[in-house]
């Protein structure tokens, strides 16, 4: 066992930090909401779109797809796909447009126990919610600035944190359990800690399809009961159906299969690497991503008419100085909203991943690079803006302390995409008229405290305060403030949300997460 020593407690209980509780009791976040409709920002022209569509189709009814399978191959030959001279599985035009008019336009995502209801989601056109995935295989420590491999307490740790954030509306698997050997054991292991830390909605993902019904019995064991789930599905299902350029990965490409066959909603992620997986133009790279993306959309309709699959084009860039992927920067931010906008050309459900950010803290670098990237996506008009909470490193960390930046930063994006309500009320013609006479400015007027809660997001980790003040209560910067709030959250937050049916769930599964250890903060493992 690596030396371990317990994960640092909050610091500071008064000054600035105790005035920001006090404020945030008094002025309550009512300007935003999850859902709020994107597709604003277009960064192609009707015309672009019209000849990516066209190339897309074309790549699918002449190139096709490599390393299928015979079991794929039996369900959609019979159903109108072929098979071309170089043995590629190919979707005719006529096909692809019969399938495209007959696709599920939307689908919800239920959220379980107190939360559901209110926390349901409802993927349809440019709906934006915020979504958690990623996987990444280390956990950044704040203290030493240094990463250590992720664990399965990591991915329960990150869970219960979301579950207190309220703009991060989905959960995933952002870290991967490295300490936990075999495949259906990490499975179940990590099911096990994302549904235990929050009832959230969630998306999955499986190292094997066998691993499926394991999974349905311990939704259903978190959902109240035989059948459930299956009533109100909490989960939706991902994975990589598609290794680029234009070859189907088996695993992913099974659980597509099983999901579509089931009827439950099939997520999924498309990530052609422009100029490693596809071409270096952004068109291109656009093109296949599309027809990729559709490929898998037609075999889901083709095994399951109407069963509701994401249209998931996540195209990525590549620095062509060195060959390695890149998360950050205009490119990603563009061809990530252009991705979107194909997607609600085909007026599909749509998830994208944003904010992989390549800085390896939160500094200047970081909050550029997520600013783009989730602002350009969110106003194109994305579903779910995947990869959103903590993500760092090119996706290859997750930090505590960035969950609760992106949280903050989340609600600022949403307050953005809600707009400027114009009426004769926020106009305020007779309150101009008034103050500017008499007493001279808008501060306590009922008009300024009407609006005073709903009209704004007020932050808790970025800094409003005087500079001097800042000097006085210690010169602390966002990472500090964003720690002490991590902290504050997970030193007292430890919920178990399979209630009475954990010791059920124990009995039929191996967890190997001790349930005393989810009653007390996480010991830190010594960074290597």
């Amino acid at each position: 066992m690596p030396n371990m020593s317990a994960r640092r407690p909050s610091r500071r209980s008064g000054g600035r930090q105790a005035r920001l509780v006090t404020q945030s009791e008094t002025t309550g976040n009512e300007a935003v909401r999850a859902g709020l409709s994107g597709g604003r920002y277009k960064p192609l022209s009707d015309a672009d779109m019209e000849r990516i569509h066209n190339a897309a189709l074309t790549i699918l009814d002449r190139t096709g797809l490599s390393d299928h399978t015979p079991e794929l191959l039996d369900l959609v030959l019979p159903k109108g796909a072929v098979l071309n001279a170089h043995n590629r599985l190919c979707f005719p035009r006529a096909l692809m447009e019969d399938l495209l008019a007959g696709a599920a336009r939307e689908f919800y995502v239920h959220a379980r126990g107190e939360r559901a209801g209110k926390d349901d989601m409802h993927c349809t056109a440019q709906s934006v919610y915020f979504s958690n995935s990623g996987t990444a295989v280390t956990t950044f420590d704040a203290e030493t600035k240094s990463y250590r491999p992720s664990t399965l307490r990591d991915v329960y740790d990150f869970t219960r944190l979301v579950d207190q954030l309220e703009n991060i509306h989905m959960l995933g698997d952002t870290v991967l359990a490295t300490d936990v050997t075999g495949d259906l054991a990490h499975d179940m292991n990590v099911t096990y800690s994302i549904l235990a830390g929050s009832q959230k909605p969630a998306c999955l993902t499986f190292r094997d399809r066998s691993h499926l019904p394991h999974a349905i019995r311990m939704f259903d064991l978190a959902s109240g009961g035989e059948g459930s789930f299956l009533k109100k599905p909490s989960v939706i299902f991902g994975g990589c159906p598609v290794v680029s350029p234009l070859r189907f990965g088996r695993e992913n490409l099974e659980l597509m299969i099983d999901t579509a066959k089931l009827g439950l909603t099939v997520d999924l992620a498309v990530p052609p690497q422009a100029g490693a997986t596809a071409p270096a133009t952004l068109a291109g790279t656009l093109a296949q991503a599309v027809a990729e993306t559709l490929a898998c959309v037609a075999i889901v309709n083709l095994i399951n008419p109407g069963c509701p699959v994401c249209f998931a084009a996540w195209p990525f860039i590549t620095d062509l100085r060195s060959g390695s992927f890149t998360g950050g920067g205009g490119e990603q931010a563009l061809i990530g909203a252009a991705a979107v906008q194909m997607g609600n050309f085909y007026n599909l459900p749509t998830s994208v991943g944003a904010g992989m950010t390549d800085a390896k803290i939160p500094d200047a670098q970081y909050g550029l690079e997520k600013a783009l990237t989730f602002t350009l996506a969110a106003h194109a008009g994305a579903n779910r803006l995947c990869e959103f909470g903590g993500m760092i490193g090119s996706l290859m960390g997750c930090s505590f302390e960035s969950m609760v930046i992106d949280d903050e930063a989340g609600g600022m994006i949403l307050r953005t995409l809600r707009g400027i309500e114009v009426s004769d009320e926020t106009l305020a013609v007779d309150v101009i008229h008034t103050c500017a006479i008499d007493p001279g400015h808008f501060l306590g007027n009922p008009h300024t405290l009407s609006y005073m809660n709903n009209e704004y997001v007020y932050p808790k980790l970025m800094d409003r305060e005087r500079t001097d003040t800042w000097e006085t209560e210690g010169k602390t910067d966002l990472l500090e403030r964003a720690r002490v709030k991590s902290d504050a959250i997970l030193n007292s937050h430890f919920p178990n949300y399979f209630g009475a049916a954990d010791a059920q769930v124990r009995s039929e599964f191996d967890i190997v997460f001790e349930a005393d250890t989810m009653t007390r903060p996480a010991p830190r493992a010594n960074v290597v």
